[in-house]
């Protein structure tokens, strides 16, 4: 399987939602570490460099997960980071990566509830060559 060896970062402050998301990515071939506050993504980014990051836009902070996908991007401009945000549900508010959002430092943003199967077209699509 292509992906065995790929290791994906999780970085959610909702308990279930970090297990989930490990259970359905593990079966489907990938390496997995989970962190539940933007601190313990920083560190462990510069601990374990994954090959790719999904990020949640609000954590313990508003903009928890805008400051992290900066970091990364600032720091580790070449791992993909997908952001998943329940905002648009929640507010009405609606969020694109890249196009007129380029303040938004992510590859791929994507609304929650997401379906496993988008999330994992969008990670081979951003892990494709990598």
């Amino acid at each position: 399987m292509p992906n065995s060896k790929k290791k994906i970062l999780v970085v959610d402050d909702d308990v279930d939602y970090l297990f989930q998301q490990r259970v359905q990515l593990e079966s489907a071939g990938f390496e997995v570490r989970t962190a539940e506050t933007q601190a313990d993504g920083e560190k462990m980014l510069a601990e374990e460099k994954p090959d790719l990051v999904i990020v949640d836009l609000m954590m313990e902070n508003m903009d928890a997960g805008f400051s992290l996908a900066y970091h990364i991007k600032s720091k580790y401009p070449s791992i993909p980071v997908i952001m998943v945000t329940g905002v648009t549900s929640e507010t009405g508010l609606e969020f694109s990566a890249g196009g007129g959002n380029s303040w938004i430092k992510a590859d791929a943003l994507l609304a929650k509830p997401i379906r496993f199967e988008q999330l994992l077209g969008e990670i081979n699509k951003l892990l494709k060559g990598k």
